[in-house]
């Protein structure tokens, strides 16, 4: 970044929109925060882009789970057991992510974005499903799913969120806007285990993380006082979440592909 008042606002900017995105459907804002850092702030290294993207993204995903706890949105013993088991994950899978070439890093990101928005419109809630009904069998599959999401979260260098909101829909069958608080604990979590890792190796570019965070901080509250607003319409958040996902993989995918080495 070249510190020109039109890259600081663009990274004031895009922090907006991360943070907007994680209030409003708890995930997404790394999914953003990559691609953002590269193709728009101007950062060239992409493994220094998700090294950033993952430290402004857990902070914020920290300030938005506030938001959405005060509003009752979050069941903590499910959000607990997502933080521990994928936290491990995510320390694993970002090691690995170092060693990969960064634009096939991308592209593969961009396909599993697209795999998961395909997953989520088979995804549906459970009616009647409460904290206290959740049994101990239930809490012991999504220790599982949380383990295999982090590991993915830390590999791709992201917080997870699209990725947890899914795993709890799956393995527990808890409303859509409490999935989307709940994940806000291990988004911010994983995110920060990514990016210590990646700050260990120089990777991590403070000033533009500045930026982003500062930017998110008000887009995160628009991003909560929306979600409780559509969180009465039982499939509008949910197709939001869906077609955000979609539409950034295809963009992904477009930009990467060129620069791969059998394409060239």
């Amino acid at each position: 970044m070249d510190g020109s008042i039109e890259q600081v606002l663009l990274a004031i900017g895009s922090g907006s929109l991360i943070g907007f995105t994680l209030g409003l459907i708890g995930g997404g804002g790394s999914i953003l925060a990559t691609p953002l850092l590269i193709y728009f702030v101007g950062v060239k290294d992409v493994h220094t882009a998700i090294g950033t993207g993952a430290l402004a993204v857990s902070v914020n995903a920290y300030l938005n789970l506030a938001g959405h706890a005060v509003r009752g949105h979050v069941w903590w013993r499910c959000a607990l057991i997502f933080t521990i088991a994928g936290s491990l994950g995510a320390y694993f899978g970002s090691s690995l992510g170092k060693v990969v070439e960064g634009q096939d890093l991308l592209f593969m990101f961009g396909l599993l974005m697209m795999f998961v928005s395909f997953v989520m419109s088979k995804t549906r809630s459970q009616i009647g499903i409460t904290p206290q009904s959740l049994t101990v069998r239930t809490h012991g599959k999504t220790s599982l799913v949380a383990l295999l999401t982090g590991l993915c979260s830390g590999f791709f260098g992201i917080g997870g969120g699209f990725l947890i909101v899914p795993g709890l829909l799956f393995s527990t069958g808890m409303p859509l806007i409490n999935a989307v608080g709940s994940s806000l604990l291990a988004v911010g979590t994983f995110g920060l285990t990514t990016a210590a890792n990646y700050a260990l190796s120089g990777l991590v570019d403070w000033q533009v993380a500045g930026y982003f965070i500062a930017g998110g901080v008000g887009g995160g509250t628009l991003g909560t006082i929306t979600a409780t607003r559509l969180s009465t319409h039982r499939n509008t958040l949910a197709q939001i979440f869906r077609w955000i996902i979609f539409s950034v993989s295809l963009y992904v995918l477009w930009r990467s592909y060129a620069a791969l080495p059998w394409t060239r």
